[in-house]
């Protein structure tokens, strides 16, 4: 019996996923489907990719497959013992003139497969899957976009939904590739990614803003205005606020796909001032000498 090696076939590797299987086979298929390829070798080459296809497209086949063992292609090889007893196929007088597609056949893998290859009934064929980056801003993000894409000779105009995420896939269906044969069209994912913001930082739908503060505002409280996406709005620093703590404003993040909206959070960052009056300096002085607060003295032990 002549080994074929369908994983080479199909061109994925021995551990490739379901997924991953599927794509090859839908892009080879096409390309060597007898009634639209131009290939000199198509109707051979499909029933081939078929056969392959059919074998690992399904759990129970792919392990029989897979513990016939890795040959080389055409190389002559045998069935492990026990293989027939296993998987159920019935045991071969003598396996030198069986082809490897008719050992599996006999196990009903293949008829359905053949004849579709065979000139028989025309086969429907789904069409191929886009991606797609899409760059937004976080503003675009906020409010919702369009965007025109290129797909090859079309222009497709799209709306980016409110609260699209960094790295988020967006599915347009029936966006993709034509189908042959009446198959339906296939899918067009788009990938998010937001542009770096001079003022927040993006976590899903939260987001982060370094507020700076004076000290005497950290240290005596203050109110302050604090910019977000729909507006200024005004958050208390509690007296004794310190540098690096966070202060949660519920709902002035990102909206979410089903209602309701991220969070922002303000995150202090006490300043000194680069320059100072005589004026603010004796004040410094005078602050020193009245102070027992030594925030070195929490290195002692």
């Amino acid at each position: 019996m002549k080994y074929k090696d369908y994983y080479k076939i199909l061109g994925v590797a021995r551990g490739a996923g379901e997924d991953e299987i599927k794509k090859a086979y839908r892009k080879l298929a096409r390309k060597y489907h007898p009634d639209v390829s131009k290939e000199a070798n198509a109707k051979e080459k499909f029933q081939e990719v078929s056969e392959a296809y059919e074998t690992l497209r399904d759990k129970e086949k792919r392990a029989a497959y897979d513990s016939l063992g890795s040959y080389r292609p055409g190389q002559d090889f045998r069935p492990p013992p026990d293989w027939f007893d296993r998987f159920g196929a019935g045991q071969a007088e003598d396996l030198r003139e069986v082809d490897l597609s008719d050992l599996f056949e006999s196990m009903g893998i293949f008829g359905r497969a053949r004849r579709a290859g065979s000139g028989g009934r025309t086969v429907q064929f789904p069409g191929e899957d886009y991606e797609v980056a899409v760059r937004l801003s976080l503003e675009e993000a906020y409010r919702g976009a369009e965007r025109e894409l290129q797909i090859g000779s079309r222009t497709i105009r799209t709306r980016i939904p409110r609260g699209a995420t960094d790295g988020q896939r967006l599915r347009l269906r029936g966006k993709g590739g034509p189908g042959v044969h009446g198959g339906p069209p296939g899918d067009l994912y788009l990938h998010i990614a937001l542009d770096p913001h001079p003022l927040y930082r993006v976590s899903g739908h939260d987001l982060d803003i370094e507020v700076p503060v004076a000290p005497w505002e950290a240290a005596l409280g203050a109110e302050i205005e604090i910019p977000t996406l729909e507006g200024k709005v005004s958050m208390k620093v509690p007296p004794g606020a310190k540098g690096g703590q966070k202060f949660r404003l519920a709902g002035k993040g990102l909206p979410k796909p089903n209602g309701g909206a991220g969070d922002l959070y303000a995150v202090l960052n006490i300043v000194v001032p680069d320059t100072l009056s005589e004026r603010e300096k004796k004040l410094y002085e005078e602050l020193r000498e009245a102070s027992r607060f030594n925030p070195r003295g929490r290195f002692r032990r």
